[in-house]
């Protein structure tokens, strides 16, 4: 599961993220409403976590934007404004709940929970590629009755792939997406699990593989028989 957290308090997102992962959610985050409008356009999300107040665009303005381009995705707006107006906009403009700060990090989870349950009512539990299935629940990589549990970098790379097969993707943007900006990790960390993932593909008798795109990055493709 992939989850978008858009919130300019970046000790707020950054814990957010942190708890998402300890729950092995997927979590790409950003800072402004720009940024967060480009994201949901480019990556299939299976929740939106949205402040209100952002710089570049409001939350609401990101999501009406969103939904007038037919992206469906579950939203959740987080916000200090918790007046019944305010909330009749959010919901209006197309959010699915509405969680006034400051609040509990256990109900936090389960409106995710409820929103993701949600999307998974029209998303596939599982990604497909080739002979390769991921499952989106259990982190499990498969081909045929072979599988292999993968930890919680190598899913995100994975699925990451996975929902964009052919696209070419830049070490930077793999340290985005996956470690984030504020991470300490070195940029061949990116390497390391790609090389832990190639393995386990091979593993499994995988007929597609992540390929190295020279002075590019990296690209997820079908091996041809």
């Amino acid at each position: 599961m992939r989850i978008l957290i858009a919130e300019d308090e970046a000790a707020i997102a950054k814990a957010l993220k942190a708890l998402l992962e300890r729950n092995k959610y997927a979590v790409d985050m950003v800072h402004n409403g720009t940024d967060a409008l480009a994201y949901i356009l480019e990556v299939q999300y299976d929740a939106l976590i949205l402040d209100i107040m952002m710089p570049g665009m409001d939350g609401v303005s990101v999501l009406r934007e969103a939904r007038a381009k037919g992206i469906a995705t579950p939203a959740l707006f987080l916000t200090a404004k918790a007046e019944i107006e305010d909330r009749v906009v959010g919901l209006d403009a197309g959010a699915d709940d509405y969680l006034p700060k400051p609040f509990a990090t256990a109900e936090f989870l389960a409106r995710v929970r409820a929103l993701t349950r949600r999307r998974g009512d029209c998303m596939p539990a599982q990604l497909t590629l080739g002979n390769v299935t991921l499952d989106t629940g259990s982190y499990a990589l498969g081909v045929g009755e072979g599988q292999e549990r993968l930890g919680n970098k190598e899913y995100q790379l994975m699925e990451l792939f996975l929902r964009s097969p052919k696209q070419v993707f830049s070490t930077e943007l793999l340290m985005e997406k996956v470690w984030g900006l504020d991470s300490e990790a070195e940029m061949d960390v990116v390497w390391t699990y790609i090389g832990f993932l190639r393995k386990k593909l091979k593993l499994l008798g995988a007929n597609i593989e992540i390929k190295t795109i020279r002075g590019v990055g990296y690209t997820l493709e079908e091996v041809p028989c």
